[in-house]
């Protein structure tokens, strides 16, 4: 089958030919019609974490995938083949079955999840990572309706998602956008937007003159290093709350969350029921044939995405 796989740890992305893999016990192969692009997806390929499983080389990537039920290993039957699903690669090895390939097998208990009926695979694709990402930051904040919250990095799929997911909630969501961002993150719910390529004050009066005594919570998907993170929290109220996504330690004082995912069947489902009924949007920006993907893999390095990128297989 095809594939998008690395040879070794920080090695060049590429289109391979690897075996068709068979289920094992309480696994199902799904038939992948669309997998979504995410950041872990080449932040796996530069290294494994110290601990993980030993991987597997030709090391295939990615995370998020739809598709259809095509094969189900023996044990108890959650799925039935031709089933329309999605969800999210987990299990060990990491390499043996990565979602940029025509077939990915998973355990029925992982995080997969039906496919509404009103939802093409090409949307539920993008859901999983970003999607469980911003509702699980939202509950970590414990921020509700006529609160504020400051987004850093608003215009990725996980800032889509939390714009959404907070503005429904009642929040004041303050986006950091560059550019002509502005519009599409109003459109999604945001109270206010601040254009940051205008100068490095610019985020600090429009949050200031907003909310004089600072924002309630602080979410930073962005930042990699200690001082952009302090001015950022700089922003944030006494008593206030700050996240990240990137593991930066928060300045002396700040109530500082480091943010870990727990993907679910669950919330997968809840997601989905949310995007059949027209209550939460998919921000699809750019829908690429399989073999771009190692192109798409070195811009969203350089950060700067706008919504998600989903790879048709």
């Amino acid at each position: 089958m095809r594939a998008i796989a690395v040879s070794a740890f920080r090695a060049e992305p590429s289109l391979v030919e690897v075996p068709k893999p068979d289920p094992e016990p309480g696994e199902v192969r799904v038939k992948v019609e669309y997998a979504a692009l995410n950041p872990l997806d080449w932040q796996t390929a530069d290294g494994a974490p110290d601990g993980a499983v030993p991987p597997v080389f030709p090391f295939v990537l990615g995370t998020d995938f739809a598709g259809r039920v095509d094969m189900i290993g023996s044990g108890d039957n959650t799925f039935r083949v031709g089933d329309p699903v999605f969800g999210r690669v987990t299990a060990p090895p990491p390499g043996r079955c990565g979602a940029y390939a025509e077939y990915v097998c998973v355990p029925q208990d992982s995080p997969i999840a039906l496919v509404p009926r009103d939802v093409p695979l090409r949307i539920a694709a993008a859901l999983p990572s970003a999607g469980t990402t911003a509702a699980q930051i939202l509950s970590s904040t414990a921020v509700r309706s006529g609160l504020s919250l400051l987004l850093i990095g608003a215009t990725g799929g996980v800032g889509c998602f939390l714009t959404q997911l907070a503005a429904a909630r009642g929040i004041g969501v303050v986006a950091a956008v560059r550019g002509d961002e502005g519009r599409r993150m109003k459109e999604l719910g945001a109270t206010a937007t601040v254009d940051t390529t205008t100068g490095p004050d610019t985020l600090e009066a429009a949050v200031r003159g907003l909310y004089p005594d600072g924002v309630d919570a602080l979410v930073d998907l962005v930042s990699t290093d200690e001082a952009a993170f302090a001015t950022y929290a700089a922003l944030v109220r006494d008593g206030g709350v700050t996240v990240t996504t990137r593991g930066v330690a928060a300045p002396p004082g700040v109530a500082w969350t480091d943010f870990r995912l727990a993907p679910s069947a669950a919330l997968l489902g809840e997601l989905a029921a949310a995007v059949a009924g027209g209550e939460l949007e998919v921000p699809v920006d750019m829908e690429l044939p399989l073999e771009k993907a190692p192109q798409a893999l070195v811009q969203n390095r350089a950060g700067g995405a706008r919504g998600k990128t989903v790879f048709g297989i």
